[in-house]
């Protein structure tokens, strides 16, 4: 009868993790990954270093690497243009000085 409970259990606990949802899929900037992320990591990283600014530059022969490229170019292009600021930089927001 022990057996019997123990087996039942372990079904149980099999089948409690086959049925419940998947964890969540390891993305990179909103792109699937499918073991790791290293390489949208690469191509990111890559990407970043040569200043990549334009996805047709992102032409490599993996997906992934490609899609690490265009993640950073994606993230170049909505970022607002920053420019240097002697003194703390800000600008008062009233507009006077």
């Amino acid at each position: 009868m022990n057996v019997r409970i123990l087996i039942a259990a372990g079904a149980l606990a099999l089948a409690g993790s086959l049925g419940a949802p998947a964890s969540a899929q390891e993305t990179f900037h909103g792109y699937d990954c499918t073991d790791d992320c290293s390489g949208h990591e690469a191509g990111y990283d890559w990407a970043q270093r040569n200043d990549i600014a334009d996805e047709s530059d992102c032409d490599g022969n993996s997906q992934s690497f490609n899609e690490g490229c265009q993640a950073y170019v994606e993230e170049q292009s909505s970022e607002p243009v920053r420019r240097y600021q002697p003194n703390g930089g800000g600008d008062d927001e009233d507009g006077s000085e």
